[in-house]
């Protein structure tokens, strides 16, 4: 019942913010290079873990705020439509910098690891990051109705953001594994960041455009 017509922007959207390089992609690319593709796609899987603790805790912040006021919500909504723009203008920076990843050498010598060690890594870099819960604030609202139950459709839309981010962080394994020449392009980094900064500041325009329902 959660796809409706606000399901395919938040499909669009969380694709390419997904594909932007991050905190998270060189957790994958540094566990990769250290222990192999299995260390990459376990880091991956617990980074994705993650994205539920955020999403409970934004839905939580949400629906006190829409138990308070409307005013309040749309105050919310104006607060993250400004944090949406400034990290659009921050990944346009970046395209315009072009610097690729750093993946030069992760074809070298891989130390096997312990299982629980990718694990641990990926799950505490993603709980312990506050910009992912803000991040979660300001960007699941638009997405959210007044009317919606606010925790259950926030954790279909990371299990949506858990999927399409696992997808790519293994195939980020994979080709680290494999040298890693793509994601050390300065062209690529650049269109993607590109990309990125683009449909943020997009976002972050329309939310602030847009009137509250009734």
């Amino acid at each position: 019942m959660f796809i409706d017509a606000q399901f395919w922007p938040f499909l669009v959207a969380i694709t390419l913010l997904t594909l932007s390089p991050g905190v998270d992609t060189l957790l994958v690319i540094r566990n990769t290079a250290r222990g192999g593709v299995r260390d990459g796609v376990l880091t991956s899987l617990a980074i994705c873990c993650g994205l539920f603790v955020h999403a409970a805790v934004s839905a939580l912040g949400i629906s006190l705020i829409l138990l308070q006021s409307a005013w309040a919500f749309q105050l919310l909504k104006l607060a993250g439509a400004a944090y949406l723009v400034w990290l659009g203008v921050q990944s346009l920076l970046a395209a315009r910098r072009g610097r690729g990843l750093p993946v030069a050498g992760v074809c070298g010598e891989r130390r096997p690891v312990p299982a629980w060690r990718p694990l641990r890594e990926g799950l505490l870099s993603n709980v312990l990051n506050p910009k992912t819960v803000v991040f979660y604030m300001a960007f699941l609202p638009q997405f959210i109705a007044p009317g919606d139950p606010a925790l259950a459709k926030s954790l279909f839309l990371a299990g949506v953001h858990f999927v399409i981010a696992n997808l790519w962080q293994v195939a980020i394994a994979v080709m680290v594994g494999s040298a890693g020449r793509l994601l050390a392009s300065r062209l690529f980094s650049q269109a993607l960041n590109g990309m990125t900064g683009a449909v943020l500041v997009a976002f972050g325009v329309k939310l602030a455009l847009e009137r509250p329902p009734g």
